[in-house]
Formats: structure tokens, sequence, C-alpha cells
């Protein structure tokens, strides 16, 4: 692969000099050619090695792989980014405890009435129509649980903002999943 001699040689560069280099550079591409085949032997009698051992292809990306979930595992970023969704699913499990108990209360409450008087004169016709029933103490209640469970599971808001409650007369306008 030596490239044919060019008619003009480099400034300060000899004729017998430029010779000399092409002479190296064929002795290069000649060790570069030989390194080639001595890897590929090498390769081949390594894949015969793990032939002989039972390692397979399949075998070792498997390995690879498990060793790469091992080092995930072991990562700063991986243990704490564990550690937040712990943090995050106790507290969600906490704010519907909260709820569950408080709705139980309220329902509860509800039981402790008779029957005959909490239905007596109700019907579909005469229920509590929406606005009034939003502006009922039971209602607000709620609105408050649910919102102070959003607050413990959001957490405030790192843009500044301050999270308000449910029932405030003029909340903040809420992009958030919850």
């Amino acid at each position: 692969m030596v490239l044919a001699a060019v008619n003009t040689l480099p400034p300060g560069l000899t004729e017998e000099e430029a010779e000399e280099i092409r002479s190296e550079l064929v002795k290069v591409e000649e060790e570069i050619s030989t390194l080639r085949q001595v890897l590929l032997a090498k390769e081949k009698h390594s894949a015969e090695l793990k032939r002989k051992l039972g390692l397979s292809p399949l075998n070792e990306l498997k390995q690879n792989l498990t060793k790469g979930w091992q080092d995930v595992q072991t990562s700063n970023a991986y243990k704490k980014t564990q550690e937040t969704l712990s943090v995050a699913g106790q507290k969600t499990t906490a704010a519907f405890s909260t709820m569950g108990t408080a709705l139980s209360r309220k329902l509860g409450d509800m039981r402790a009435l008779p029957f005959s008087n909490s239905f007596s004169n109700y019907s579909i016709r005469h229920s509590i129509s929406m606005p009034a029933m939003r502006n009922s103490p039971t209602f607000k209640s709620f609105e408050d649980k649910v919102g102070n469970m959003k607050y413990k599971v959001v957490g405030a808001r790192g843009n500044g903002e301050a999270v308000q409650s449910p029932t405030d007369t003029n909340p903040v306008q809420d992009n958030a999943p919850f």
C-alpha cells in the first residue's frame, strides 16, 4: 500500500530522506498486516476456548447485563432515586390513610343518625344543589383533606408559587397531575 512516489518533495526533504521514509512506511504497513493476522488467529482461538467451556455469546451477554444491573443498583443516583421514591410512597400512604380515616369518621357520623330521619324528606328532586353542596361544611372539610393530602405528596412548588387550599377564594392555576 505504498503511495506512488510524488515528483515534488516537501520543502527541506532530500530524495534520500524521502526514500528512507518510504521504506519505513512499507515496513510499518507490513507489521500492521501481520498484527491483524495474529489478532484474527487469537480471536479464533478465544472463540474455540469459550466454546469448549460452554460460554456462548448469549451467556456472555447475560453476564454483562447482570453485572451492569448490579453496577446501576450500587450507583449513588439509583440509591438516591430509590430513597426518594420510598419517601414519596410513605407520604402517599400516610395521606391516603388520613383521608380514609376522615371519610370513615364522616360516614360513621352519618350512620349514627337514624335511617328514617336521614332520608325521610329526601328525594332526587329535592337534592341539594351543587353550589350549595360545595359551600357545605362537610364538602369543605373533604376538600381540605384532599388538598392537605396533595400538599403532603407533592410538597411546596419549586417555582415559588404557594400551594393553596381548594377552598380558597382565589386558587392558583394548577397543572399538577394530581
